[in-house]
């Protein structure tokens, strides 16, 4: 699939809105990838995860982690498609953590999935659980990267779409956009 088809499928599904809106990251965007409603349909899923894994593959992982909620559908759906363990990390006390029994092996190779990335905050995070527990974070996969390609993490990190969508300090918000009132669509 191309970028352009990607786009498509966001638009086709009524996942990529249009408004005034505030980002996980607190930063303010006229544009929104609700990435749950094109991954709603597992048609969609398994295209989309075919492709991300695809890219991924060379990198060599045998775990696929993925943040909750966001990661958790498109982060399955890769391990399953490259045939590797999936795991996620998850909010406890507002801090994403590795529970549920899960455990990473020394050294154990590992892909870090997430849905949509702006300034890559979760995707931090959850880098740094992978390493805290000794294993090796060899690439990083995202459906949607909203800086795109300005966010360096340092090791492979490959998109199905990567954008430059406009964002903003809450502070300084453009005219046009401070008349309309923000809405948080996405999870808190």
């Amino acid at each position: 699939m191309t970028e352009a088809q990607i786009l498509q499928v966001f638009r086709d599904c009524g996942a990529l809105l249009e408004g005034h809106f505030i980002l996980r990251s607190g930063w303010h965007s006229r544009q929104f990838f609700q990435c749950a409603l094109a991954l709603q349909q597992m048609s969609t899923v398994e295209k989309l995860g075919a492709v991300l894994a695809a890219k991924l593959k060379p990198l060599g992982a045998v775990t696929v982690v993925a943040p909750a909620m966001g990661g958790l559908v498109i982060g399955q759906e890769v391990a399953r498609q490259l045939g590797v363990r999936f795991i996620f990390v998850e909010k406890e006390e507002g801090k994403l953590v590795l529970r549920r029994g899960f455990k990473i092996g020394v050294d154990e190779k590992i892909l870090v999935v997430e849905d949509v990335v702006t300034k890559g905050g979760r995707v931090q995070e959850t880098l740094e659980i992978v390493r805290s527990h000794g294993g090796k974070v060899v690439g990083i996969g995202m459906v949607v990267d909203r800086s795109n390609g300005a966010i360096h993490f340092g090791i492979p990190t490959m998109s199905l779409l990567a954008l430059q969508v406009e964002t903003f300090d809450p502070d300084h918000l453009p005219a046009d956009l401070a008349k309309i009132p923000a809405v948080k669509p996405g999870s808190k």
